[in-house]
């Protein structure tokens, strides 16, 4: 069995769920079958003794209700993949999570056409990095907000002039004298993040902790732990709101609102620092913090 899954709970539902139909066809064959523990003798059982097992080892409350209804849809054939995506990923615990899609980084490139609004601004700072141009500032209900622009995407041509080797005063300035009513952008989508799915314990928790969005430590054994969650990394986004220039306390109540299953969008600490350090913390009031669209 090999495929890509949102998160460690995903797979090992799904091992579980493969090993208990091998055992029931293996069953019906009349064959003798290895000893598998946490399974079950019909299709009803396979899903009521899956949940035991998915609560000892992840600590999940197997009682929620969207947490049943997931891993059921999944083992009665309903789902168990986000459609939509380049790759399909194997999701029986994460499926159709809303965060999960609006956190997805494309790979490949993609074109942005934008206009200027009546200050004849796009909305959007740049930093250079390594001879790239990276979206440091996305300013709420501007052209470049509206358009998609998220902080972290590589601009790769601004009207069909190759951006690599300019520095972050040449690219504002080319940007600044583009007509204002078509201005025509190549992107890759976010290069240095990464996404991380987890899910949220009986009681609640994240599974790590941050100051000024930086992660700083990781509990033991958590779900965030096991996905693979690195400390000195930047929160970026939480199911895909940007959450730059938001402070912890208001960070918090956004985990607080999340029922179970969170995606958060990572990069390294010192590369994060480097994009925002031309960025005031008056700018980053007027960041685009709103929730994607999917």
């Amino acid at each position: 069995m090999s495929g890509l899954y949102p998160s460690l709970e995903d797979m090992k539902v799904d091992e579980i769920h493969h090993a208990q139909r091998t055992m029931l066809s293996r069953e019906q064959q009349g064959l003798p079958n290895a000893t598998i523990s946490s399974t079950g003798s019909g299709a009803s059982g396979t899903i009521v003794k899956l949940y035991p097992s998915l609560t000892d080892y992840m600590g999940l409350d197997s009682s929620d209700p969207e947490v049943q209804t997931a891993i059921t849809n999944y083992v009665s054939g309903a789902g168990g993949s986000n459609s939509g995506r380049q790759v399909a990923l194997t999701a029986p615990v994460t499926q159709g999570n809303l965060g999960v899609i609006r956190s997805e980084i494309h790979q490949g490139l993609r074109k942005v056409v934008l206009c200027k609004d009546q200050r004849g601004l796009m909305g959007i700072r740049v930093e250079a990095i390594d001879a790239g141009i990276f979206v440091s500032f996305v300013e709420k209900n501007s052209p470049a907000a509206m358009g998609g622009l998220r902080f972290g995407d590589q601009l790769l041509e601004v009207n069909g002039t190759t951006m690599a080797g300019f520095t972050r005063d040449k690219a504002m300035k080319l940007m600044k004298k583009a007509d204002g009513s078509k201005i025509d952008l190549v992107l890759r989508e976010r290069p240095f993040e990464r996404t991380i799915t987890m899910n949220k314990s009986s009681e609640g928790l994240i599974g790590f902790t941050y100051q000024k969005g930086r992660i700083v430590n990781i509990v033991k054994d958590s779900s965030a732990a096991r996905n693979g969650i690195l400390v000195d990394h930047q929160l970026v986004e939480i199911d895909g709101q940007c959450v730059v220039g938001i402070p912890d306390d208001a960070i918090q109540l956004i985990f607080e609102s999340i029922k179970r299953t969170a995606t958060i969008t990572i990069m390294p600490s010192f590369l994060y620092q480097h994009i925002v350090k031309k960025i005031g913390k008056s700018l980053f009031k007027s960041q685009d913090h709103s929730i994607p669209d999917v």
